[in-house]
C-alpha cells in the first residue's frame, strides 16, 4: 500500500470525519472506499463512451435496423410469439 497527501477543504474534512466516526472506519478506509467506487464509474464511463463510439460507427456504415420492427420485436416481449432481436441487414 502506498500513500498519498490530499489537501482537502474543510467542509470536505469535516464530512469525512463524520463518516468515518459514523462507520467506525478510519479517514483512510473511507477515502480508499470513495475512490475505489469513483474509479469503477470512470471506467465504466469509458466503456460506455467506447460502446457510444462503435455504436456511431456502424450506424455511419448504414449497419441499422428499422424502428418498426424495433417496436414489433418489444411488443412481443412476454408473448407467446416473442420474437428474436432484430438485426441488421449489413
Amino acid at each position: 500500500m502506498s500513500v498519498t497527501t490530499v489537501r482537502l477543504q474543510a467542509e470536505v474534512e469535516q464530512h469525512l470525519e463524520a463518516i468515518a466516526r459514523r462507520l467506525h472506519r478510519s479517514k483512510g478506509w473511507v477515502i480508499n472506499q470513495a475512490l475505489s467506487e469513483y474509479i469503477e464509474k470512470q471506467q465504466l464511463e469509458q466503456e460506455r463512451w467506447k460502446q457510444t463510439l462503435e455504436a456511431m460507427e456502424s450506424a455511419a456504415q448504414g449497419k441499422v435496423v428499422d424502428a418498426s420492427e424495433v417496436h414489433s420485436w418489444i411488443n412481443s416481449w412476454g408473448t407467446e410469439n416473442e420474437q428474436n432481436a432484430p438485426r441488421s441487414g449489413k
